[in-house]
Parts: structure tokens; sequence; C-alpha cells
């Protein structure tokens, strides 16, 4: 059992858009948008948890909550690179597998 959820389904997005630097919840939400605020709060929540993101409160409540990835999940931006790389590089043939699975 891995002692976190590398599959979360919405985690390497989160990475992703972290990559550049510290977001508040709201600057999360414009380029996830079809994640519900729930489901964001959960998956930020586990990331929090399994040592991936880091989650800061300002006194300044222009600048509120924000949202960093720590040292840890920086060094995830790699292998997440090479997963993206291979899926991109073995796109049709996973397609092509779904679809005989899944047809009649």
């Amino acid at each position: 059992m891995l002692p976190f959820r590398f599959g979360d389904k919405w985690a390497p997005l989160v990475l992703a858009c972290l990559e550049g630097g510290p977001r508040r919840f709201s600057e999360l939400r414009v380029p996830l948008h079809r994640v519900t605020a729930k489901v964001l709060t959960q998956s930020l929540r586990r990331m929090e948890r399994d040592g991936l993101v880091v989650r800061t409160v300002h006194a300044d409540l222009k600048r509120g909550v924000e949202y960093a990835l720590s040292p840890l999940g920086r060094s995830m931006l790699e292998p997440l690179a090479v997963a993206c790389a291979w899926a991109t590089e073995h796109w049709d043939e996973l397609l092509d597998a779904r679809e005989r699975h899944t047809s009649p």
C-alpha cells in the first residue's frame, strides 16, 4: 500500500498549477474550474497531509491562505512530466485499448 494517493484524480493538476509558485484557493479555482470547491478542498487537504503541499495562513486578509508545493511536492514534478510524456507517446494505444474493452 502506498503511503499517499499517487492516483488522486486532481493531484497532478494541482501540482502543475502550483509549479509556478504559491496560489490562493480562488486562484486555483480558475484553471481547475471543473473541480468543485469541496473536491478541491479535499484534494488539497490530502496533499497537505501527505507533505506535498504547504498551506500558509497570512495575517494580511488580502493574502488570506496560500498553497505552495513543499520540497517533496516539487520533487514530484519531474516524475509527473515523465508520466505525461509517456501518456502522450502512447495516447493512441491507450485509446484503442479502452475502445476495444468497451466495444460490444
